[in-house]
């Protein structure tokens, strides 16, 4: 195949996403089949900075482009700097990494190429001549094989499914800086402020994540202080629970999660969720704690390297998924757990 592989390098504050050297990891992979090697292109303020970084880990060229525009992240200039590579390099291929804002672009760049897209692939290899995704479809419990005849065939790719290659100190180049013909005028989008929503390692990038379920606030042991009616007890239990599965996050390095039912009964914020309407993650580790494990969960952590369960009843179908399943008390296990985990990796 002929052409480039474009790889849209998401960044914030002159941090790249993880995700997005997972992207070259990938390019790499392409390479040998894509006469045109691979381009990056990075948006927003202090961009430079992450675009020489890009030549450390396989880019063999890079566009950078810091106008005043893209310094708060909104789709139309960002949608624009990506249209304008991409007309100006031709690639045959362009990679986004499947978080908020490759998502959007990836779409929105989509459209205004005329191309088709593939989103939130997990796997990518030539067969015939031709580039075949795999995606995951119907909540995650199929895999599709997929393909695209439009060019530039465009495709985000779910965060950490791809390995990113090591960072070579010996690989430098210069970015080459491009500019963008956007006026304030014609940016429908405003910020207006920002709100702190995620602390800690975030879900996206974890290699270890404890989630929580609905059963993490069946403790009646637990005494509520002062008075409470039954559902204020209830969550006031379910805190105390989540807060025992953070501790044991924190002790593997990890982030905490929750399944949807969690989030809807009011026991943790959202930005927790795991699942089809929360994130989809793919850590090294996974461990359900109180979790069912239903279909919508599924779809958001089945792509776990190794899954385990923790949970009463035996017939949850959270273990059908889980490499290793403890049929028990999360408020026994998960402390046991911690206390263990916590010697070990003293």
């Amino acid at each position: 195949m002929s052409g480039k592989i474009l790889v849209f390098i998401d960044q914030s504050k002159g941090q790249a996403i993880p995700a997005s050297w997972e992207l070259i990891g990938a390019a790499k992979v392409l390479e040998e089949s894509f006469s045109g090697g691979i381009a990056a292109v990075v948006a927003g303020e202090n961009s430079k900075e992450v675009a020489k970084a890009a030549f450390k880990y396989g880019a063999g060229e890079v566009y950078y482009c810091d106008d005043p525009a893209l310094t708060e992240y909104r789709p139309e200039p960002y949608t624009d700097l990506v249209v304008k590579a991409a007309r100006e390099l031709e690639p045959e291929l362009i990679l986004f990494p499947t978080t908020t804002r490759g998502r959007e672009l990836a779409a929105m760049a989509a459209l205004d190429l005329k191309s088709g897209i593939m989103p939130d692939v997990i796997k990518l290899e030539i067969q015939d001549g031709r580039l075949i995704a795999t995606r995951p479809v119907y909540a995650g419990k199929l895999l599709a094989k997929t393909y695209c005849d439009s060019s530039p065939q465009i495709i985000s790719a779910r965060s950490r499914a791809f390995t990113a290659p090591e960072m070579d100190d010996s690989k430098d180049g210069e970015p080459i800086r491009v500019a963008i013909e956007y006026s304030e005028d014609n940016i429908r989008t405003k910020v207006t402020g920002y709100s702190q929503a995620e602390v800690g390692v975030s879900l996206m990038d974890a290699n270890v994540i404890v989630s929580g379920g609905r059963g993490v606030s069946n403790n009646p042991s637990l005494s509520p202080p002062g008075e409470m009616d039954d559902k204020q007890a209830e969550i006031w239990r379910a805190q105390q629970g989540f807060a025992m599965l953070e501790e044991l996050a924190k002790v593997l390095g990890g982030a905490l999660g929750a399944s949807r039912a969690a989030v809807d009964a009011g026991y943790i914020p959202y930005e927790h969720q795991v699942g089809q309407t929360g994130k989809v993650v793919s850590p090294d580790l996974y461990i359900a704690c109180g979790i069912s494990g239903a279909i919508q969960h599924q779809a958001g952590m089945r792509t776990s390297k190794m899954i385990v369960a923790i949970n009463k009843d035996p017939d949850a179908p959270i273990f059908k998924l889980a490499r290793f399943g403890v049929v028990g008390d999360v408020y026994e296990i998960v402390p046991a757990l911690t206390e263990s985990f916590r010697k070990k990796l003293a």
